[in-house]
């Protein structure tokens, strides 16, 4: 493993987690959003991550011999879904939506999920910022051991 991908991992991370924080923000924001653009209740959206693979350049790198060692990864997002999960009826009959028998489709939101996986993304979050100051902090403190 190299010097730098420690901090290459953890940016990777960092930054799949703020795409997570900003997809669940708007689950959040259209919790009671009853139609969108094509008529129907907002529905859910959920972030999908992989591991990122190495690009086809550092592969060849390493083939042809001028790297040693593989470096690493870390993670991306691979999609961002909707969730399959039917919309909650509620029964409201002056509401403009709602449909011949007086029931409307809600999105399928619920605030307190999305508040517990925006917290579980911020912790994620900060455990990547901790990871990526104690690797500056060894970085520094090897440059400091000639003196």
């Amino acid at each position: 493993m190299g010097m730098f991908d420690a901090i290459n991992i953890s940016s990777s991370a960092l930054a799949a987690q703020r795409v997570r924080m900003d997809v669940i923000a708007q689950n959040i924001a259209n919790a009671n959003t009853t139609r969108t653009e094509n008529g129907q209740p907002y529905r859910r959206k959920v972030v999908v991550f992989e591991e990122r693979k190495q690009s086809f350049a550092d592969i060849l790198t390493q083939k042809i011999g001028q790297a040693q060692s593989s470096s690493y990864g870390g993670v991306r997002v691979k999609a961002i879904l909707e969730d399959p999960s039917p919309f909650k009826k509620v029964y409201d009959p002056t509401h403009p939506d709602a449909d011949q028998n007086g029931y409307v489709n809600y999105p399928n939101v619920d605030i307190v999920t999305e508040m517990v996986n925006m917290i579980e993304a911020s912790r994620s979050y900060e455990a990547n910022v901790t990871a990526l100051n104690i690797t500056k902090s060894m970085i520094t403190r090897t440059f400091e051991i000639g003196k």
